[in-house]
């Protein structure tokens, strides 16, 4: 008996060893320069070139298809011809949501609902479980119709009972430029960059896109994405929420689903905002 009780007692000790850490340990050893993933990453890569016919014809057809690739891209990111037509070209942005109407961020005419500025604050509490939550703060300016400069913070706490305590903290910065802009539906692309703090201390790229659609008063849903990249590694966050305006406050929660390091969290969101 005593045999077993030691046997026992040895395998959950190589156990602890080789497995002992909790989901955030794992996510920041995911995102370091000398991680297993960066080095079998990097081994693999390999170099190759491509030859060119030094041709007038090629040279031409080549030039043809960088234009056709810049016009694509402006129109696509930016605007076309078609949509300065329209009145969401020069839309106003809305002192907030449902203001004294049907229109969301955005409206048409300039009015006692518009604004030349806003700024919107928003507080998320996530949660995986019990052991492993978070919190969100959320501050986003829009100025100029179009843009917009947004900076998010996300602090996770994980309290493990075999492994210990661990926390991580993300910084992000954007700058956006809201695509579309209707009285009802609007949405964002925007580039910037990301810190992971912690054991990380890493800085990487970072892209987003998002949307808002305003389908019922005093209801929207909302959609957002991010990516970066951290050491060939991806860490991405996307929320999906339903937001409930009241004034200049709204009652925000969903699904917030978040990539670090390699490692997945699944988590519940829940908090307010307030439109400034």
């Amino acid at each position: 008996m005593k045999r077993i009780l030691f046997l026992f007692s040895l395998f959950i000790i190589i156990s602890s060893y080789s497995f002992g850490q909790g989901k955030l340990k794992k996510a920041e050893k995911g995102l370091h320069k000398s991680s297993n993933y960066y080095s079998s990453s990097t081994q693999s890569r390999t170099s190759s070139s491509s030859s060119y016919d030094d041709t007038s014809l090629w040279g031409g057809l080549s030039m043809v298809i960088i234009e056709m690739g810049l016009y694509a891209t402006y129109y696509g990111l930016i605007e076309s011809p078609v949509e300065r037509q329209h009145f969401a070209s020069n839309a106003f942005i809305t002192k907030y949501p449902y203001h004294s109407s049907n229109r969301g961020n955005y409206a048409y005419n300039w009015n006692e609902d518009t604004n030349l500025s806003r700024i919107t604050l928003t507080n998320r509490f996530i949660a995986e479980n019990n052991e492993l939550y978070g919190n969100h703060i959320n501050a986003d300016f829009r100025f100029l119709k179009r843009g917009s400069i947004e900076a998010d913070y996300l602090q996770l706490w994980e309290n493990n009972t075999f492994f210990g305590d661990n926390s991580l903290a993300i910084f992000t910065f954007l700058a956006k430029y809201h695509r579309v802009r209707t009285e009802k539906f609007n949405a964002y692309w925007g580039i910037g960059a990301t810190y992971v703090a912690g054991d990380v201390e890493e800085l990487g790229f970072t892209y987003g896109i998002g949307a808002e659609y305003f389908f019922a008063k005093p209801l929207s849903v909302e959609l957002n994405y991010n990516q970066s990249l951290i050491n060939t590694r991806s860490s991405d966050k996307l929320n999906a929420l339903l937001n409930y305006h009241v004034n200049q406050f709204k009652v925000t929660g969903g699904y917030e689903y978040l990539r670090i390091g390699g490692v997945d969290f699944s988590t519940f969101s829940v908090g307010l905002g307030i439109f400034i």
